[in-house]
C-alpha cells in the first residue's frame, strides 16, 4: 500500500496505464472541492438540522414542512456548484472509454455537470423532485420557488400526492436496481477509484471491497482514513482534484 505523495501518483499513473475497465466512486469529499459543505461535518448541515425520517414525512405535514424548509434552504448552494478538476478528471477517463462507470453517493448533480452521462445514484438526486405517488418528476428549481411562496409542503400539480426531492432519506430503502448495477460495475472492473468517502455508509461502502475481492485495484483518495484502507492499494491523502488531475492526464 503506497502513501508518499510522490510514489503515490507514479503508482496510480500505473495502475490506471493498463486498466481497461475503471469505476469511479466518489462521497462528499469531491463536492466539498466545488463549495459544498459535507452534510456529516462538525457543524454541518445534519448538525444544525434535525434529521426528519421519511415515514415521519409521509405521515406528518408539520414534518413534511420541516422537511422542505431545510431542502429549500440549501439548494440555491448546491444548484449554483460548479464540477472541480476531479469532476473532470472522471470525465476524461470517460472520454478516453476508460470509465466502465461512476458511481456516487452524492445527490449533487456535479458529475452530470462536468458531462458524465450515466451516473449511478446510490442516494438519488436533490436536481429533481418526484411524486411519491404517480412518480411524474420536476425541477427543484420549481419545488422551491413554491416553497418560497408559501405553499411550504408542495404537492403534485397532477395528482395531489407528496412531493419530495427524489433522494434517498433517512428509513427509505435504496433503489435495488441502482444498487445493483452499481454492484455489477463493481465485481467486473479491473481500477476501482473511491475518492472523498469515508467508506462508512452501508451498502455503498461494500462496493469497494467487492471489487478487490474480485481481482479488481483499488485506490483510496480520501483526507481522513477509512476502514478499507488495508485492502487498497493505493491510499492518498491528497486534495482530490489535484490528485486526479495529475494521475489522470498521463493515463487516459
Amino acid at each position: 500500500m503506497t502513501h508518499n505523495t510522490d510514489s503515490t501518483i507514479d503508482h496510480a499513473r500505473e495502475r490506471l496505464a493498463d486498466a481497461q475497465r475503471i469505476v469511479g466512486f466518489s462521497g462528499a469529499g469531491i463536492s466539498t472541492e466545488s463549495g459544498i459543505p459535507d452534510f456529516r461535518s462538525p457543524g454541518g448541515i445534519w448538525a444544525r438540522n434535525r434529521t426528519v425520517m421519511f415515514p415521519d414525512f409521509v405521515a406528518d405535514e408539520d414534518e413534511r414542512v420541516e422537511y422542505w424548509r431545510q431542502k429549500a434552504s440549501m439548494w440555491p448552494e448546491m444548484r449554483d456548484a460548479a464540477p472541480n478538476a476531479g469532476h473532470r478528471a472522471f470525465k476524461q477517463l470517460a472520454d478516453a472509454g476508460r470509465l466502465a462507470g461512476m458511481i456516487t453517493q452524492n445527490i449533487d448533480g456535479l458529475h452530470q455537470k462536468a458531462g458524465l452521462d450515466d451516473v449511478l445514484e446510490l442516494h438519488g438526486t436533490t436536481v429533481e423532485v418526484a411524486c411519491l405517488d404517480c412518480k411524474e418528476r420536476s425541477s427543484m428549481d420549481q419545488a422551491c420557488e413554491r416553497v418560497a411562496a408559501g405553499d411550504r409542503a408542495p404537492r403534485c400539480h397532477s395528482c395531489g400526492g407528496l412531493l419530495k426531492p427524489d433522494t434517498i432519506s433517512f428509513g427509505q430503502n435504496l433503489d435495488p436496481q441502482v444498487l445493483q448495477r452499481a454492484s455489477r460495475l463493481s465485481a467486473t472492473c479491473d481500477v476501482f477509484i473511491a475518492v472523498g468517502s469515508s467508506l462508512l455508509v452501508q451498502p455503498a461502502a461494500s462496493l469497494p471491497a467487492l471489487a478487490r475481492q474480485n481481482g479488481a485495484g483499488l485506490i483510496i483518495v480520501n483526507r481522513t482514513e477509512t476502514p478499507l484502507d488495508g485492502l487498497a492499494d493505493i491510499v492518498a491523502r491528497e486534495e482530490i482534484g489535484l490528485f486526479m488531475q495529475q494521475v489522470v492526464s498521463d493515463a487516459s
